[in-house]
Protein backbone atom coordinates (compact mmCIF):
# COMPACT_ATOMS: atom_id res chain seq x y z
CA UNK A 1 0.00 0.00 0.00
CA UNK A 2 3.20 2.18 0.36
CA UNK A 3 2.62 3.10 -3.10
CA UNK A 4 -0.76 4.69 -3.48
CA UNK A 5 -1.39 7.98 -4.89
CA UNK A 6 -1.04 10.49 -2.61
CA UNK A 7 -1.97 14.08 -3.75
CA UNK A 8 1.13 16.33 -3.15
CA UNK A 9 -0.85 19.67 -2.50
CA UNK A 10 -3.58 18.14 -0.38
CA UNK A 11 -1.39 15.16 1.12
CA UNK A 12 -4.72 12.87 1.20
CA UNK A 13 -4.05 9.56 0.01
CA UNK A 14 -6.38 7.89 -2.38
CA UNK A 15 -7.13 4.12 -2.63
CA UNK A 16 -6.32 3.56 -6.18
CA UNK A 17 -4.52 5.59 -9.24
CA UNK A 18 -6.84 8.58 -10.35
CA UNK A 19 -6.32 11.86 -12.57
CA UNK A 20 -7.62 14.03 -10.44
CA UNK A 21 -7.77 15.10 -6.69
CA UNK A 22 -11.59 16.42 -6.25
CA UNK A 23 -10.37 17.51 -2.59
CA UNK A 24 -8.44 19.94 -4.27
CA UNK A 25 -10.63 20.93 -7.47
CA UNK A 26 -13.01 21.91 -4.36
CA UNK A 27 -13.64 25.90 -4.02
CA UNK A 28 -12.56 25.30 -0.65
CA UNK A 29 -8.93 24.08 -0.94
CA UNK A 30 -6.98 24.47 -4.85
CA UNK A 31 -4.87 22.83 -7.24
CA UNK A 32 -1.37 23.52 -7.17
CA UNK A 33 -0.25 25.82 -9.53
CA UNK A 34 1.58 23.21 -11.12
CA UNK A 35 -1.24 21.25 -11.70
CA UNK A 36 -1.64 18.10 -10.45
CA UNK A 37 0.99 16.24 -9.33
CA UNK A 38 1.10 12.90 -7.05
CA UNK A 39 3.52 11.45 -4.80
CA UNK A 40 3.43 8.09 -2.48
CA UNK A 41 4.71 7.16 1.29
CA UNK A 42 7.75 5.03 -0.76
CA UNK A 43 8.58 8.28 -2.30
CA UNK A 44 8.16 10.65 0.78
CA UNK A 45 10.44 8.39 2.54
CA UNK A 46 13.18 8.14 -0.05
CA UNK A 47 12.80 11.76 -0.66
CA UNK A 48 13.89 12.31 3.23
CA UNK A 49 11.37 13.02 4.82
CA UNK A 50 11.35 12.38 8.59
CA UNK A 51 9.32 12.16 11.62
CA UNK A 52 8.94 15.56 13.88
CA UNK A 53 7.52 14.71 17.53
CA UNK A 54 7.47 17.40 20.54
CA UNK A 55 5.30 18.37 23.02
CA UNK A 56 2.49 20.96 22.79
CA UNK A 57 1.28 21.21 26.43
CA UNK A 58 1.05 19.20 28.98
CA UNK A 59 -0.79 15.78 28.12
CA UNK A 60 -0.02 16.67 24.39
CA UNK A 61 2.26 15.81 21.33
CA UNK A 62 2.47 17.14 18.72
CA UNK A 63 3.38 14.85 15.40
CA UNK A 64 4.09 16.18 11.78
CA UNK A 65 6.20 15.79 9.31
CA UNK A 66 10.18 17.53 8.74
CA UNK A 67 10.36 18.62 5.70
CA UNK A 68 6.73 19.33 6.34
CA UNK A 69 4.26 17.95 3.70
CA UNK A 70 0.93 19.38 2.22
CA UNK A 71 -0.07 22.11 4.39
CA UNK A 72 2.34 22.09 6.86
CA UNK A 73 -0.07 20.70 9.66
CA UNK A 74 0.76 18.45 12.54
CA UNK A 75 -1.16 16.06 14.68
CA UNK A 76 -1.72 16.00 18.28
CA UNK A 77 -1.48 12.70 20.33
CA UNK A 78 -3.54 13.37 23.31
CA UNK A 79 -2.40 11.10 26.39
CA UNK A 80 -5.14 10.05 28.39
CA UNK A 81 -5.94 7.19 31.47
CA UNK A 82 -8.83 6.38 28.88
CA UNK A 83 -6.65 5.62 25.84
CA UNK A 84 -4.66 8.01 23.77
CA UNK A 85 -5.92 9.48 20.51
CA UNK A 86 -4.49 11.08 17.84
CA UNK A 87 -6.45 14.40 16.54
CA UNK A 88 -6.07 15.11 13.30
CA UNK A 89 -3.56 13.66 10.83
CA UNK A 90 -0.42 13.94 8.40
CA UNK A 91 0.52 12.09 5.41
CA UNK A 92 4.03 11.28 6.42
CA UNK A 93 4.37 7.76 8.05
CA UNK A 94 7.33 5.32 8.40
CA UNK A 95 8.61 2.45 11.12
CA UNK A 96 10.22 5.85 12.99
CA UNK A 97 7.43 7.76 13.44
CA UNK A 98 5.90 4.33 14.53
CA UNK A 99 8.37 3.34 17.17
CA UNK A 100 7.94 6.95 18.64
CA UNK A 101 4.17 6.96 18.77
CA UNK A 102 4.64 3.55 20.72
CA UNK A 103 6.73 4.58 23.18
CA UNK A 104 4.18 7.56 23.83
CA UNK A 105 1.76 4.80 24.32
CA UNK A 106 0.02 4.01 21.06
CA UNK A 107 -2.87 4.80 19.42
CA UNK A 108 -6.10 3.99 20.55
CA UNK A 109 -8.34 6.19 18.41
CA UNK A 110 -8.11 8.51 15.50
CA UNK A 111 -10.54 11.61 14.75
CA UNK A 112 -10.25 13.88 12.33
CA UNK A 113 -11.36 17.26 11.89
CA UNK A 114 -12.08 17.28 7.95
CA UNK A 115 -11.12 16.02 4.54
CA UNK A 116 -7.81 18.82 4.37
CA UNK A 117 -6.16 16.50 6.86
CA UNK A 118 -7.29 13.31 5.54
CA UNK A 119 -3.75 12.70 4.82
CA UNK A 120 -2.80 8.88 5.49
CA UNK A 121 -5.73 7.77 7.80
CA UNK A 122 -5.85 4.35 6.59
CA UNK A 123 -2.03 3.80 7.07
CA UNK A 124 -2.34 4.82 10.49
CA UNK A 125 -5.14 3.19 11.51
CA UNK A 126 -3.66 -0.27 10.32
CA UNK A 127 -0.51 0.51 12.08
CA UNK A 128 -2.36 1.44 15.17
CA UNK A 129 -5.07 -1.14 15.42
CA UNK A 130 -7.27 1.99 15.78
CA UNK A 131 -10.67 3.31 14.51
CA UNK A 132 -10.75 6.37 12.42
CA UNK A 133 -13.97 8.82 13.65
CA UNK A 134 -15.09 10.81 10.92
CA UNK A 135 -18.53 12.63 10.73
CA UNK A 136 -20.95 10.88 8.21
CA UNK A 137 -21.86 14.76 6.55
CA UNK A 138 -18.39 14.25 4.87
CA UNK A 139 -18.43 10.29 4.31
CA UNK A 140 -18.21 11.53 0.39
CA UNK A 141 -14.76 12.97 0.92
CA UNK A 142 -13.54 9.89 1.97
CA UNK A 143 -10.47 9.20 -0.18
CA UNK A 144 -9.96 5.54 0.46
CA UNK A 145 -12.53 3.51 1.97
CA UNK A 146 -12.00 1.12 4.86
CA UNK A 147 -13.42 -0.71 7.88
CA UNK A 148 -11.39 1.41 10.07
CA UNK A 149 -13.34 4.24 9.27
CA UNK A 150 -16.48 4.76 11.68
CA UNK A 151 -19.16 7.10 10.56
CA UNK A 152 -21.16 9.11 13.02
CA UNK A 153 -24.20 11.57 13.18
CA UNK A 154 -25.41 13.41 15.21
CA UNK A 155 -23.76 16.35 17.35
CA UNK A 156 -21.96 15.53 19.54
CA UNK A 157 -20.16 11.45 20.04
CA UNK A 158 -17.78 10.89 23.29
CA UNK A 159 -15.22 8.57 21.96
CA UNK A 160 -13.31 8.28 24.83
CA UNK A 161 -14.25 8.80 28.12
CA UNK A 162 -13.82 13.02 28.82
CA UNK A 163 -12.90 12.97 25.12
CA UNK A 164 -15.80 14.30 22.81
CA UNK A 165 -16.46 15.03 19.24
CA UNK A 166 -18.67 18.22 18.14
CA UNK A 167 -19.74 18.47 15.27
CA UNK A 168 -19.12 22.22 15.13
CA UNK A 169 -20.16 21.83 10.59
CA UNK A 170 -17.88 25.23 9.84
CA UNK A 171 -15.54 24.72 6.76
CA UNK A 172 -17.46 21.12 6.05
CA UNK A 173 -20.66 20.08 6.85
CA UNK A 174 -18.34 17.38 9.11
CA UNK A 175 -16.43 19.51 10.96
CA UNK A 176 -15.70 18.55 13.37
CA UNK A 177 -13.58 19.44 16.93
CA UNK A 178 -12.28 17.64 20.02
CA UNK A 179 -12.84 18.54 23.99
CA UNK A 180 -11.20 17.01 26.48
CA UNK A 181 -12.53 17.46 29.46
CA UNK A 182 -9.82 16.71 31.98
CA UNK A 183 -7.46 18.63 30.24
CA UNK A 184 -4.73 21.63 31.48
CA UNK A 185 -5.22 20.10 35.16
CA UNK A 186 -9.14 19.96 34.32
CA UNK A 187 -9.96 23.14 32.85
CA UNK A 188 -10.59 21.79 29.86
CA UNK A 189 -8.80 21.98 26.25
CA UNK A 190 -10.47 22.27 22.37
CA UNK A 191 -8.91 20.77 19.26
CA UNK A 192 -9.85 22.48 16.84
CA UNK A 193 -7.91 22.19 13.62
CA UNK A 194 -8.79 24.66 11.52
CA UNK A 195 -12.81 24.34 12.34
CA UNK A 196 -11.82 27.05 14.43
CA UNK A 197 -8.97 28.55 13.36
CA UNK A 198 -6.21 30.09 15.59
CA UNK A 199 -4.82 32.92 13.96
CA UNK A 200 -1.91 35.21 14.50
CA UNK A 201 -2.71 36.95 17.54
CA UNK A 202 -3.51 33.94 19.47
CA UNK A 203 -5.46 35.10 21.46
CA UNK A 204 -8.35 34.82 18.86
CA UNK A 205 -9.58 32.60 16.52
CA UNK A 206 -11.84 32.92 13.42
CA UNK A 207 -13.91 31.12 11.02
CA UNK A 208 -13.90 30.13 7.40
CA UNK A 209 -15.69 28.28 4.62
CA UNK A 210 -12.68 28.65 2.44
CA UNK A 211 -9.31 29.62 3.46
CA UNK A 212 -7.10 29.70 0.42
CA UNK A 213 -9.66 31.48 -1.19
CA UNK A 214 -10.37 33.51 1.49
CA UNK A 215 -14.65 32.97 1.52
CA UNK A 216 -15.84 33.22 4.63
CA UNK A 217 -18.02 31.22 6.74
CA UNK A 218 -21.74 31.61 7.07
CA UNK A 219 -23.28 33.71 9.94
CA UNK A 220 -26.07 30.88 11.12
CA UNK A 221 -23.40 28.28 10.99
CA UNK A 222 -20.94 29.92 13.57
CA UNK A 223 -24.01 30.37 15.50
CA UNK A 224 -24.82 26.69 15.43
CA UNK A 225 -21.40 26.03 16.42
CA UNK A 226 -20.88 28.86 19.33
CA UNK A 227 -24.29 26.90 20.73
CA UNK A 228 -22.66 23.83 20.55
CA UNK A 229 -19.88 24.21 22.06
CA UNK A 230 -21.48 26.59 24.86
CA UNK A 231 -21.77 23.20 27.28
CA UNK A 232 -17.82 22.96 27.23
CA UNK A 233 -15.51 24.72 29.40
CA UNK A 234 -11.51 24.74 27.62
CA UNK A 235 -9.27 27.05 28.89
CA UNK A 236 -6.67 25.89 25.70
CA UNK A 237 -7.50 25.86 22.25
CA UNK A 238 -5.08 23.90 20.05
CA UNK A 239 -4.96 24.76 16.21
CA UNK A 240 -3.56 23.02 13.35
CA UNK A 241 -0.24 24.17 13.24
CA UNK A 242 2.71 24.13 15.16
CA UNK A 243 2.59 26.46 17.92
CA UNK A 244 -1.27 27.72 16.50
CA UNK A 245 -2.52 27.40 20.73
CA UNK A 246 -4.27 29.76 22.82
CA UNK A 247 -3.39 29.56 26.13
CA UNK A 248 -5.82 31.00 27.99
CA UNK A 249 -9.35 31.71 28.51
CA UNK A 250 -9.95 29.61 25.05
CA UNK A 251 -13.47 29.55 25.77
CA UNK A 252 -13.51 33.48 25.85
CA UNK A 253 -11.34 33.67 23.27
CA UNK A 254 -13.95 31.63 20.99
CA UNK A 255 -17.26 33.96 21.92
CA UNK A 256 -15.42 37.40 21.92
CA UNK A 257 -13.37 36.58 18.56
CA UNK A 258 -17.46 34.88 16.81
CA UNK A 259 -18.87 38.66 18.41
CA UNK A 260 -15.99 40.26 16.21
CA UNK A 261 -16.29 37.84 12.91
CA UNK A 262 -20.67 38.76 13.32
CA UNK A 263 -19.92 42.26 13.47
CA UNK A 264 -18.50 42.20 10.08
CA UNK A 265 -20.73 39.41 8.19
CA UNK A 266 -23.25 40.20 6.27
CA UNK A 267 -26.04 37.87 6.29
CA UNK A 268 -28.71 38.43 3.88
CA UNK A 269 -31.42 37.31 5.83
CA UNK A 270 -31.20 39.78 8.32
CA UNK A 271 -31.11 42.79 6.47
Amino acid sequence: MNDLPICVTCGVQYGGPRENCPICEDERQYVGWEGQRWTSLNELRRSGHRPKVAEEGDGVVGIGADPATAIGQRALLVRTPAGNVLWDMVTHLDDDTIRQVEELGGIDAIAISHPHFYGSMVEWAHAFDAPVYVHAADRAWVARPDESVVFWEGDTLEIREGLTLVNAGVHFDGGQVLHWRDGEEGRGALFSGDIVHVVGDRRWVSFMYSYPNLIPERPGTIRRALSLLEPYAFERVYGAWWGRVVHTDGAEAVRRSADRYLRFALDDAEK
